[in-house]
């Protein structure tokens, strides 16, 4: 047997079509879908990116396995296991196509191919799918008749939202920039983000053009990924082939005033896609409600692939119980962020708790409850009104993080590890969206990000 595992950067699973979007963005994912086992409630337990990728590959919690920022200089521990080892340990020879090393060089371990396309850009993330597959498809064809282990992660549809034509305007066709329209006034006016967007889409007024460039930017991703089918189809590999595609995190995009960016522990967030195809192993068009977790992805590679490895610490369990029909008990996910502002939390089938380490940058409340039976979009915050849930939630949160450190001996480090950024984009590389306001703020703004140094925060006494 041989594994695919496509990652696509930030891709919210509502805005597929196999989990229900009415606009035509995914046509050949649809298919994917229809062809395999869709998890219909997949969740990310913490963001951003390395973070996510570190529970990826470890089949463990960020707390446990120590990555909760991407900035910082903290390591993966060498003693624990990632999945590219496991599976070149087995016998699979190893690829990814992918630019993480740029982020953590400890993302390489166990491949014995690592195809970085990264050096021709300025800016990794326009690293383009179709570049993407220029690397991905030869290596695919050379390698066809190995058992291999292929990971290849596309960043559409991560900001900067640039669709190539004739995908730029497949789902807008207003005038983007109608000085009538001023429904993008509070995304221009928030400071932390406002010279990033002003890089990419100047002088926007309309909020939904953001939002479909979102859209048309998977529909790229979409076209790019059926040239990498059609070739598996091609070489004869797709009825021995586990293909698993899922995401690192999803997306606000109007939703919580978190615009354009992958902070706040809201569900658009959260939710990522998952799917698996094996032909006649993996029922095809079956979708299961039950509620899975990134924790769990590895462990069903390995479980799919044949590899055990029991001294593994995968806090997650392979799903493939839940693919055939049985059940697997239900787990709290428990939540952890730190991307812009520090928080955590614990979400149940019915309920989510956050709770902000320091105070956040949109000035939302320092405790937030939603009940998420009754309110799956989080606008109504209960915090005040239910506080026995709160504590509940709240001690089942801080016992998780008692059981990292007593299993590591080590400090929680989500206090230590810093924030990235405070503010990102360059002012003299910027377009602003009211050219009067450019002199207003020159004087003010930064000539480049914001950074903090490393271990800076607000409201802790740092830990040795």
């Amino acid at each position: 047997m041989r594994v695919l595992f496509i990652d696509i950067d930030t891709l919210r699973p509502d805005h597929l079509g196999c989990y229900g979007y009415r606009k035509p963005t995914s046509p050949r994912l649809d298919r994917l879908a229809a062809e395999g086992t869709l998890f219909e409630r997949c969740y990310a337990p913490g963001i951003p990116t390395t973070p996510a990728h570190a529970t990826i590959y470890t089949g463990m919690h960020p707390i446990r396995h120590g990555i909760v920022s991407h900035g910082g200089s903290a390591d993966l521990d060498r003693r624990i296991p990632v999945l590219p080892e496991l599976m070149q340990q087995a016998g699979y020879t190893t690829c990814a196509v992918d630019n993480l090393y740029d982020i953590k060089p400890w993302l390489t371990r166990g491949y014995e191919f690592y195809i970085n396309p990264s050096h021709r850009h300025r800016m990794r993330l326009l690293v383009s799918c179709e570049e993407i597959n220029a690397r991905a498809i030869p290596w695919l064809r050379a390698h066809a008749h190995e058992r291999f282990f292929l990971y290849v992660h596309y960043w559409e549809p991560h900001t900067p939202y640039l669709p190539p034509a004739p995908f730029d305007r497949m789902f807008y066709e207003g005038d983007e920039k109608d000085p009538a329209n001023r429904s993008m006034d509070p995304v221009w006016a928030f400071e932390n983000f406002r010279w990033y967007f002003a890089e990419w889409m100047p002088g926007v007024t309309d909020i939904e053009f953001p939002k479909a460039q979102y859209d048309a930017e998977i529909a790229y991703v979409d076209a790019c990924l059926a040239h990498v089918f059609t070739r598996l189809d091609e070489l004869g590999l797709t009825q021995n082939t586990l293909l698993v595609l899922t995401a690192d995190h999803g997306e606000e995009l109007d939703e919580h005033g978190c615009w354009f960016d992958h902070h706040g522990l809201y569900e658009p967030n959260l939710r990522i896609p998952l799917i698996l195809r094996l032909p006649g192993v993996v029922p095809a068009g079956q979708r299961v409600l039950s509620t899975a977790s990134m924790l769990d992805i590895t462990p069903t590679i390995l479980d799919y692939a044949g590899v055990a490895d029991d001294s593994a610490p995968f806090q997650g369990r392979s799903l493939r119980n839940l693919v055939e029909g049985r059940t697997l008990s239900a787990r709290p996910i428990h939540l952890t962020e730190n991307t812009w502002m520090k928080k955590r939390g614990v979400r149940t089938d019915e309920w989510k708790l956050i709770v902000a380490l320091e105070p956040d940058i949109h000035g939302f409340p320092p405790v937030e409850l939603y009940n998420l039976a009754e309110d799956p979009a989080e606008t109504r915050n209960l915090a005040d009104e239910r506080p026995e849930i709160v504590a509940e939630l709240r001690d089942m949160m801080e016992q998780h993080v008692a059981a990292r450190t007593a299993a590591t001996g080590l400090p929680d480090p989500l206090p230590l590890q810093p924030i990235p950024l405070r503010q990102v984009g360059k002012m003299k590389e910027a377009v602003p969206a009211d050219e009067g306001l450019l002199a207003e703020r020159r004087a003010a703004a930064p000539a480049s990000d914001v950074k903090l140094p490393e271990g800076d925060f607000v409201g802790y006494e740092r830990e040795d």
